[in-house]
């Protein structure tokens, strides 16, 4: 036979493949051909598969062939991605996991399907949003309010204490000599913060659903929502797992305030800076719970009838009352941060910041508008001294407050923390935190 005769045979050899195999989107791949010598070229695992991946590259005649092999078939379409599921209809995943023993036509794309399977897995433990997930919408403090308002609250209503009951001698004095009564248009608006001081959290109301995820989600940073029960909850000052039962002594209204807090853009800074003054190592506190003592003391105040002259001077109810608990929340960071208190100390700074509270209701107004002020200028606010050092309250608290601070501090560490929430016995009927 001539030399021509035997090279044409050798071409024939070359343009028949005598294995190959389809898969999807009409991809022809060939691992055992015969080559131009009639030789089997036959794919060789260098090591055995260990721990689920392969370490061997295919080998022909000696040569590592690369990840651009080539279809013999046509000569030139290069090896495309595959779907697992062509995969393990054609054995290759099986091989994979016997050891790779027996050669199979496929194995030379172990290191191409390696790093598909890495790829995937990759996918599989990033968190992403999806379409599916729908996060809950972040909710305003006024379309929260508007809820309460369209919302009957009739029966809640029937068992509200706006005012403090006096007899005697104390209503005599009170009259003659107390604060201004509320003006008749605003008494409507006043009960309705009691109302919603008597309202307990529905997991079936999406409004409420959303005031939590909402403060949970502006006072971390996060984006996703979080479960409805869980350890989160304690992260940001709860005391166990569900927020809901935290909020006996203030229902709902302990969730509205701390609302307006981190949704007002110009208090959210204050707001975030409690918060990691919390989360301190030594002078750590539960920030939730704190928040809701916050509203405890803004409510009695309320009820005491100490806001009314500001409250008629100002036409609303609501309003002072929100301002009036975040300066109270101030008022005790102040004290916290500069007098270095920790939570063994919180019996007496409930105690010294609700007795102020109570006695310079437009002081205490006052002093936020200041720091909202100072702050909006771009300096550092009174009270809130970077210097860890620093063992006297600002000036801004008050001599009274430094003094009280001074001689008292060792009988407020024997005071449990929230053996203050309860409320006082002529609130006697309302519920209580405990």
């Amino acid at each position: 036979m001539t030399t021509e005769a035997f090279r044409g045979q050798d071409q024939e050899h070359a343009r028949q493949p005598t294995h190959s195999y389809a898969m999807e989107e009409d991809t022809d791949v060939t691992c055992h051909t015969e080559g131009l010598n009639g030789l089997s070229h036959e794919c060789k695992p260098l090591e055995e598969i260990t721990n689920g991946h392969s370490n061997h590259k295919p080998v022909m005649n000696g040569l590592i062939i690369s990840h651009n092999v080539k279809d013999h078939t046509n000569g030139s379409a290069q090896l495309r991605s595959l779907p697992i599921s062509a995969l393990k209809q054609n054995g290759l995943l099986q091989t994979l996991a016997a050891g790779g023993d027996q050669p199979k036509p496929a194995e030379e794309n172990v290191e191409f399907e390696k790093a598909r399977q890495e790829w995937d897995a990759l996918e599989n433990v990033q968190p992403a949003l999806t379409e599916d997930s729908n996060p809950t919408l972040i909710i305003s403090f006024n379309e929260a309010l508007q809820y309460f308002q369209t919302t009957d609250l009739g029966d809640l209503l029937k068992n509200i204490q706006p005012t403090i009951r006096r007899t005697g001698l104390a209503a005599i004095t009170h009259f003659l000599f107390g604060p201004p009564r509320l003006h008749r248009e605003l008494l409507e608006e006043r009960d309705l913060v009691f109302a919603i001081a008597q309202c307990h959290v529905d997991n079936s109301q999406p409004v409420h659903m959303r005031v939590l995820q909402t403060i949970y989600k502006r006072l971390i940073g996060s984006r996703l929502d979080c479960p409805r029960y869980g350890a989160h909850w304690e992260n940001i000052g709860f005391q166990g797992t569900d927020p809901a039962t935290d909020l006996r002594g203030t229902g709902f209204l302990g969730l509205m305030h701390t609302l307006y807090f981190v949704m007002d853009p110009e208090t959210l800074p204050l707001a975030r800076d409690i918060y990691k003054l919390s989360q301190h190592p030594t002078q750590n506190f539960p920030f939730s719970v704190m928040s809701i003592n916050m509203t405890r003391i803004a409510l009695q105040v309320l009820r005491e009838e100490a806001l009314s002259k500001e409250c008629n001077r100002r036409q609303q109810v609501v309003g002072v009352l929100n301002e009036f608990y975040v300066a109270t929340y101030l008022h005790l960071y102040q004290l916290w941060k500069t007098q270095q208190k920790t939570i063994a100390d919180s019996g007496f700074v409930l105690k010294e910041v609700e007795l102020f509270a109570k006695k310079n209701p437009k002081q205490m107004l006052r002093r936020l508008e200041v720091f909202l002020k100072e702050r909006r200028a771009g300096g550092i606010p009174r009270g809130t001294s970077p210097d860890p050092q620093a063992q006297q309250p600002s000036p801004s608290l008050g001599e009274r407050g430094a003094r009280a601070g001074t001689g008292q501090g060792s009988k407020g560490k024997e005071m449990h923390f929230t053996g203050v929430c309860d409320l006082p016995p002529d609130m006697e009927g309302e519920a209580r935190l405990i």
